[in-house]
């Protein structure tokens, strides 16, 4: 918690005694009282005013923040209450300061988001509010300025009515509190916690707090006795360590009791203490002094350092029987285990908090940045070298953006309204005829920028333009909403497809003399409704035109009728050539005899492609698929090593093939697909994905065993239909 607060009924005669409580340096000092002596009399008929400066600047000095900060924050609350200009603090004091105040004030536009909305704020909508806080700033101290504002007007709505404190519970509780445990501030998120709970659940705050107060001085002892104690053990031991108490607060307390049902009795971690060390194996040994000392619980160790979590998180956990039989939480780690769970990828607010969307793309680093900062105040104050770093890589790579009703859309920079359009709906994207920005009307070429307000304007039907699609026009910025468009075209010229596709199957088909035939059955094998179903997958090459005419060739020769039959057919002639013979890979070979054959590994063929041989040198005849491109240039350089090979009628097991599928990434798209895969019975041997954080397509190439080309065209058909994917294809 912050400390005790020190700024009611303040008069000229003790603010010097005000000051020297804060402890801070002389320059600083120095600073707030030439402010004070300047503007004092402005607080005049405006104790609450006052009241919100004096507060902000005592949470920034225990945060221990530089001089321009606590100056922004004694003149943010005069700026806010118009008893002073943005262009009076210009005039008076230096551009960092001006800086800070138009920066705090800018993410006071954040109230907006909270207007016209239904109380239920969506994850996703959530953390993309959070990460709009950071990116509006210019400086990110200004962010810890307007969480002290926060804090402080939480204070003030004590005593206002019900549906004040409520919706500024709320929006501190779904914003402000996890952006200052993002950033490493625990007095700030604490208290932000704690008075958003009880603002928002009175009854069960009151209860916690009555069960924590009826022994608190008796608590507050039996720690200070325990640490001092654990504390000499250590000291005795020769470990170089530090040991001291974990507060625990109200609101924690009712978390943990509701995720885990449990009764504040039930609660081990009421009474909770950290042993951080030098090295690995004083963490062993601490934790050996520890339950040598006490007794502990099974049941609630973890050792962390051994087996570290998913996400890096490293420490020692245990729960000792205490004086008095009362149980005590201990972790244990190392001063690096430290500074990784707070700056690492093991950081605190992600195994509590968890993600929205599963994506970590580039603010895991900005939390990173942003962290680090906070703790070289000094340096960083006098040198905007490492901001500028931290700008040009973390806060230029997104901008956000607000609809008419105040949610937070998350796009690329670059992106213009047509991709705004289509991140909101497909249908929107297809019939939008105009953009306003701020209700003003803007071309589509128009790039948006974080801040700005975009509205759609739709017609009834939908009806894009093809010149959206042309890059030198610059209509459509996002991968994903060109994905979209080429989509809606593809449909729209089925009609065209439909008449190409049935031509050249007809043409095929005249060409083999097969007059008779249906296309019912073939249907079904592809997966499709009806006739023009295939038509138009063959005209836009969804389906291979050879695939089709072999499936119609072996349904005819399946349905001729059996010929009368001749006993000389069963006499075979001694110039006859030897039988063919099915393999063990199930392939037959045309008058060469019983070969050795292998599948080509380039192309992996299965049965129902059409496929050839190539006579190799000592390894057989490899089968190939016949649209090989590696089999073509062999054939090139050595025409007379082909040799006719077919499937044979015996199935022989399953064969390996390598799709690839492209598609946006998203929480889930894994999952998706290998369920897919997993209904279809097909076996999974290998698994690669490469993620292009710029265009934010993710390609997977995934190795499995099918037994014909069947099962493969019908896993590639279910995969087209998930949201997101762009393509699916055999390698």
């Amino acid at each position: 918690m912050v400390s005790v607060r020190k700024s009611h009924q303040m008069t000229e005669t003790n603010f010097g005694h005000w000051l020297d409580s804060l402890e801070i340096s002389n320059d600083k000092r120095l600073a707030l009282n030439n402010i004070w002596q300047q503007h004092h009399s402005l607080f005049d008929d405006k104790e609450e005013c006052q009241t919100k400066s004096l507060e902000m600047v005592e949470i920034l000095a225990s945060l221990n923040l530089d001089k321009d900060s606590l100056t922004a924050a004694f003149l943010v609350p005069l700026v806010e209450y118009r008893l002073l200009s943005l262009e009076q603090v210009e005039e008076n004091y230096s551009k960092a300061v001006l800086s800070l105040c138009e920066g705090v004030l800018q993410m006071d536009a954040i109230k907006t988001l909270q207007q016209g909305q239904s109380s239920k704020v969506s994850v996703n909508q959530v953390d993309n509010i959070r990460r709009m806080l950071l990116a509006m700033v210019e400086d990110v101290r200004a962010v810890v300025i307007k969480l002290a504002e926060r804090l402080v007007y939480l204070r003030l709505v004590k005593k206002s009515d019900e549906e004040t404190r409520v919706l500024a519970a709320k929006e501190t509780a779904n914003i402000y509190a996890p952006l200052a445990n993002r950033l490493g501030i625990g007095q700030l998120k604490w208290e932000l916690e704690d008075i958003s709970f009880r603002y928002l659940h009175p009854d069960t705050y009151m209860k916690i707090a009555k069960l924590l107060d009826e022994k608190r001085l008796d608590r507050e002892q039996y720690m200070l006795d325990f640490v001092a104690d654990l504390n000499k053990k250590i000291k005795d031991a020769g470990i170089d360590g530090e040991v001291y108490g974990r507060p625990k607060h109200i609101y924690s307390i009712w978390k943990k009791m509701r995720k885990k049902s449990l009764d504040f009795d039930q609660l081990f971690d009421v009474r909770a203490v950290r042993i951080v060390v030098d090295k690995l194996q004083d963490c062993y040994g601490a934790l050996g002094i520890v339950h040598t000392s006490w007794n502990h619980l099974p049941s609630e160790f973890d050792d962390y350092v051994a087996t570290p979590k998913a996400n890096g998180y490293q420490s020692i956990h245990t729960v000792v029987l205490g004086p008095e039989g009362k149980t005590v939480e201990i972790q244990i780690r190392t001063r690096q285990m430290h500074d990784d769970a707070e700056l690492g990828v093991a950081a605190h607010w992600r195994y509590k908090e968890g993600t929205a969307s599963g994506k970590t793309s580039g603010f895991d680093e900005k939390v990173s940045w942003l962290r680090k900062i906070l703790q070289w105040q000094e340096d960083v104050s006098e040198s905007g070298e490492l901001l500028d770093e931290l700008r040009s890589q973390v806060f230029e790579d997104r901008i956000y953006v607000f609809t008419p009703n105040g949610d937070v859309i998350d796009l690329p920079i670059g992106a213009t309204p047509l991709d705004f359009a289509y991140y909101i709906h497909s249908n929107v994207g297809h019939c939008c005829i105009g953009a306003k920005v701020f209700g003003r009307i803007v071309p589509f070429t128009h790039r948006l920028h974080t801040g700005d307000q975009v509205e759609i304007l739709t017609s009834k039907n939908p009806n894009p333009s093809r010149d959206w699609l042309n890059p030198s026009l610059n209509y459509i910025h996002t991968p994903r909403a060109r994905a979209k468009v080429q989509h809606f075209f593809k449909l729209l010229d089925r009609d065209k497809h439909v008449a190409h596709g049935k031509e050249q199957l007809e043409q095929e088909l005249e060409r083999l003399h097969i007059d008779k035939y249906d296309l019912t059955p073939i249907c079904t094998k592809y997966n499709v409704n009806t006739v023009d179903d295939l038509y138009a997958a063959i005209g836009s090459g969804n389906a291979r035109l050879q695939q089709v005419v072999n499936s119609i060739a072996s349904q005819e020769e399946k349905n001729k009728p059996a010929t009368d039959f001749d006993p000389q057919s069963i006499v075979k002639p001694s110039s006859s050539p030897q039988k063919q013979q099915v393999d063990a890979n199930g392939i037959t070979v045309s008058g060469v005899g019983n070969l050795l054959t292998h599948m080509a590994n380039c192309c992996h063929p299965v049965p129902g492609d059409d496929i050839c041989g190539f006579i190799t040198q000592g390894r057989g005849i490899s089968v190939h698929r016949l649209d090989c491109e590696q089999l073509q240039h062999l054939l090139t350089q050595q025409p007379e090593r082909e040799v006719d090979v077919q499937w044979g009628d015996q199935d022989k097991g399953n064969y390996q093939v390598t799709i690839e599928i492209k598609a946006y990434d998203r929480h889930g798209l894994l999952r998706d697909l290998s369920t897919i895969i997993a209904n279809e019975r097909i076996l999974i041997v290998g698994l690669e994905t490469r993620l292009d954080r710029k265009t934010h397509i993710n390609t997977l190439t995934i190795d499995i065993e099918i037994s014909h080309q069947e099962t493969l065209q019908r896993l590639l058909n279910k995969f087209m239909q998930l949201d997101d994917v762009l393509e699916a294809k055999r390698k």
